[in-house]
């Protein structure tokens, strides 16, 4: 059975993509939702990084339109195993101290997946956060302002109602602004 709180973020979720998104990343977001009505099995423990401080403001500023979807995070947000990237060079101190990912279903998140991975990233203000690639297909739903990229556009702020869609295999990035920066990430595996 699945935490009350959990249940919440997706529904809060389910609706947000739903809003979001058209054509190949409705599809995608379908796929993702279709998978986690079922329930993992329980997943790690909690851990925080210091560049969790930037949540909170990231709450902070979220716009109504996504509201719920951040009051529904927030109460999962303590549950979670933030991490930095694996390819995260300690000596790159600005992407290093500056960026946390955390797993909400799938490996290593509180639901043990391996059909799908929804999780999220927190940046500081002012962090790149490096080109990467992957296999899946992949939703984004911003709750705070910032910047995506791939190789079919050019840097992109979808506003606080939009999605950003990354089609399987690109290479893509983020960036955060003035602001931090503060992402759902949506993954059909």
């Amino acid at each position: 059975m699945r935490h009350p709180d959990i249940d919440a973020f997706l529904a809060a979720s389910a609706l947000a993509l739903r809003a979001a998104t058209k054509g190949a990343a409705a599809r995608a977001a379908e796929v993702v939702i279709s998978r986690w009505q079922a329930a993992g099995k329980p997943g790690v423990a909690a851990e925080r990084l210091p560049v969790c401080d930037w949540i909170a403001p990231a709450l902070a500023a979220v716009a109504p339109e996504r509201a719920a979807l951040a009051a529904a995070f927030a109460a999962i947000e303590g549950q979670l195993r933030w991490a930095r990237r694996a390819s995260a060079s300690i000596h790159e101190q600005t992407f290093w101290n500056g960026h946390a990912n955390a797993v909400i279903l799938g490996p290593g998140g509180l639901e043990a997946r391996d059909d799908l991975w929804v999780g999220v990233t927190v940046m500081a203000p002012g962090v790149d956060y490096v080109d990467h690639h992957h296999a899946p297909e992949e939703v984004y739903l911003s709750l705070s302002p910032g910047e995506w990229w791939n190789s079919d556009m050019d840097w992109t702020d979808p506003g606080p109602i939009s999605a950003i869609y990354n089609p399987p295999g690109i290479t893509h990035a983020m960036r955060s602004g003035k602001e931090p920066f503060l992402a759902l990430w949506y993954l059909p595996l």
